[in-house]
């Protein structure tokens, strides 16, 4: 598919600090790509390279197949842009914010329209100051689309929305990849990553480390089992774990926990022992890692690989 960002040895630093220190990335158009990290990891400083709001240091980045930076005329009128925090003038009212924005903005939508989209239509004549900070993030989203952007950034968008809100926004971001826009955004919501993201990286001190599509980052951790054995049954009962893909096991009284590798393979295995043996094992639950399991461990495995140096 045609890429649309591209970096190579992507690079950062301020002063003696490398905060992005080469990274690779290309996402296709159309694409939702999330960038994931715990605080100080590098997203937003990697965002603001591609946003062309700064030189790289080293490396090289195209966006549109332009360079965000050098080349900002030929990028900036076909992009869009929601940072961490915007700054309004808290005396105009949404609707005179929207038109400001929308007078710099070469083709510009319907202010009207930006606003229905993000459900701010009834809150137009509302001074900025009096919006809730929800609201604000809303306002932020419908400048940044006010451009009809080809490639659309967003950092940690949905930030302080409450959960309706949030879906809402969800749907907005899926309907502009549907109609051909390229997302990228950072986002602490792992679960917002998961619903909306066709590929993800993750990064930590600077690097990616790791990526690919969602379901094959979850892929690589395990699955788990967990279920209730009866009284009159003990764990060393069960068929041997090992050859079922079992990984490992926690047991506290009756309650047993199985991490796996083949779920699949152990949960068809444990279903057939209990069927032949006439157990009931209550509670059961089966499920594929989650993506805040997978990235849980990945951090906790950075962090222990970076102790042992």
């Amino acid at each position: 598919m045609e890429p649309v960002i591209e970096t190579a040895d992507l690079r950062r630093r301020y002063r003696d600090f490398e905060a992005v220190r080469g990274i690779d990335l290309t996402v296709a158009r159309g694409e939702l790509f999330a960038l994931l990290g715990t605080n100080g990891a590098g997203k937003t400083s990697t965002l603001e390279l591609l946003e062309g709001q700064a030189a790289p240091a080293a490396g090289s980045v195209r966006v549109l197949g332009h360079d965000p930076y050098r080349e900002r005329a030929a990028v900036r009128p076909r992009i869009g842009v929601m940072l961490q925090e915007g700054g309004f003038p808290t005396e105009l009212t949404v609707a005179e914010t929207a038109r400001m924005w929308a007078g710099c903005t070469s083709g510009a939508r319907p202010v009207d329209e930006a606003l229905e989209a993000v459900r701010l239509a009834g809150r137009g004549k509302v001074r900025v100051r009096q919006l809730s900070g929800g609201e604000r993030r809303r306002l932020d989203l419908a400048l940044a689309l006010l451009g009809r952007p080809e490639v659309l950034f967003l950092d940690e968008p949905t930030t302080g929305l409450d959960a309706q809100s949030r879906h809402g926004t969800w749907e907005l971001i899926r309907g502009l990849t549907e109609q051909g826009t390229t997302v990228l955004l950072t986002t602490h919501y792992l679960e917002e990553a998961e619903q909306l993201a066709d590929r993800l990286a993750i990064m930590h001190d600077g690097l990616i480390a790791a990526s690919g599509r969602v379901s094959d980052v979850v892929a690589e951790r395990p699955a788990w089992i967990s279920f209730e054995l009866p009284p009159d049954r003990f764990l060393g009962e069960l068929p041997p774990l090992a050859p079922l893909g079992v990984t490992g096991h926690e047991s506290a009284g009756p309650q047993v926990r199985l991490e796996t590798v083949d779920l699949q393979r152990t949960a068809t295995a444990l279903l057939s022992w209990a069927r032949d043996e006439g157990v009931e094992l209550r509670g059961l639950d089966a499920r594929s890692a989650t993506l805040e399991e997978a990235f849980m461990e990945i951090a906790r495995g950075l962090e222990s690989e970076e102790a042992r140096c």
